[in-house]
């Protein structure tokens, strides 16, 4: 169901079609891992009935990552704890508080990889997220719970972030549209952190006109009256149909980048995985380390070790992930006089099952997300299939938000 249709709903109607897709669409298991709430039918009919129609999002429901604050819900960011540490604010969120404003309707929050730490979209508190289709096969994190609930057709549309991929691996894995702001900005200032210099706002659909109306109502579409300039780089290390498939698909939006431009760019992202650990170690610690101690036995024993990352590194390290994350900057901020965009994998392999979502998969994704991530630069994220039925996706890597880009790309697959 599109925008569209679930418009031409009555209030009633809405609630229920929700509720029931919640049931016969995930599994018992999956509701508990992907929701850490859902509103009542009576509530959500409610929602639906003082919604603006006459608003860009009128009557779209949603489901928001929790991390971002919504009035009257608590917020676990995939813990068992953070409310005794952080209480949830009175009001919502600014994330919610726009996509409200606009008209959508919140219909609960989606659970995520503990604390956002995490690309799989495991937890062990309240289970792993799966593959709406391919059971067995992870949703991709940290968004997972938002990804699934898209992808499974409960809602078109769902709010994400994306520090390290978070947005952009689980759209690539569950066939979707997904979109990534950048840093700092109001919609994410306010949310659960992970590394308050990395951390964006995102959101999942499942079409590219939902795509196109959500980022009319929320960003602001451009246009512009040149065709823009971009390049596609294949980054080493893609499964050999991940790399044939989105060689195919990059086709429909450019070229390769020529030889030059292409070896200045693998010579400059091949620190970029030491970079983004070390980095990111850092904040992380920063945000959690007043009770980090008291609360280690209810961390999930996987995120543990990477908070605690930190205590390992040595001032050599931290003083070269500072100065490359410089020189990366201003090789994007060159790359951005001549071309308007950068198109790449947005992941080098398809879902993961259980047993390969191990710290080597974790690098091979960060391998290819942390380019944009390092950069700060915003990313449109479109599915592109595989013979096995399983996708990937592309990034589309833009310097800003509203580039006229993101709308030009989105015509392409409409």
């Amino acid at each position: 169901m599109t925008f569209a249709d679930w418009r031409n709903l009555s209030p009633a109607e809405a609630a229920r079609t929700l509720t029931q897709r919640v049931a016969s669409r995930l599994r018992p298991g999956q509701q508990r891992a992907a929701l850490a709430r859902l509103l009542p039918e009576d509530a959500l009919a409610a929602r639906f009935a003082t919604a603006r129609r006459d608003a860009p999002l009128g009557g779209v429901p949603y489901f928001a990552k929790d991390l971002f604050d919504a009035a009257g819900l608590p917020t676990l960011a995939g813990s068992t704890f953070l409310p005794e540490v952080r209480p949830a604010g009175a009001s919502d969120g600014a994330f919610v508080a726009a996509v409200n404003a606009a008209g959508a309707v919140l219909a609960g929050k989606t659970h995520l990889h503990e604390f956002a730490y995490g690309i799989t979209g495991e937890n062990p508190h309240y289970g792993d997220v799966e593959h709406p289709r391919f059971p067995g096969r992870t949703s991709g994190g940290s968004s997972s719970g938002s990804a699934a609930v898209v992808a499974a057709g409960v809602v078109p549309f769902s709010l994400g972030s994306d520090t390290g991929g978070s947005v952009r691996v689980p759209a690539a894995f569950c066939g979707l549209f997904g979109f990534r702001m950048t840093p700092r900005d109001a919609w994410i200032a306010d949310a659960f952190p992970l590394s308050p210099s990395m951390d964006t706002a995102g959101w999942f659909t499942t079409t590219a006109g939902d795509m196109r109306e959500s980022l009319a109502a929320l960003v602001g579409l451009r246009t512009s009256q040149r065709a823009p300039r971009g390049g596609y780089l294949e980054m080493p290390g893609l499964d050999t149909d991940v790399a044939t498939a989105c060689r195919a698909a990059a086709e429909r939006l450019t070229s390769p980048v020529d030889a030059a431009v292409r070896d200045d760019l693998l010579s400059a992202f091949a620190r970029n995985l030491d970079t983004y650990n070390t980095l990111v170690a850092q904040e992380a610690w920063e945000v959690h380390k007043s009770w980090a101690a008291r609360y280690e036995k209810r961390y999930d024993p996987n995120v543990w070790p990477r908070l605690n990352r930190v205590h390992t590194l040595t001032p050599a390290q931290i003083d070269a992930a500072q100065l490359h994350l410089v020189t990366l900057r201003g090789l994007w901020t060159s790359y951005f006089l001549t071309f308007d965009y950068l198109v790449m994998a947005a992941s080098p392999c398809p879902a993961l099952t259980k047993a390969q979502s191990t710290l080597e998969f974790r690098g091979r994704i960060l391998t290819v997300t942390s380019p944009a991530s390092l950069g700060g630069l915003p990313v449109l994220t479109i599915p592109v299939e595989l013979p096995s039925g399983l996708t990937t996706g592309l990034q589309v890597i833009v310097n800003h938000p509203q580039s006229p880009v993101v709308n030009w790309a989105l015509e392409k697959w409409r």
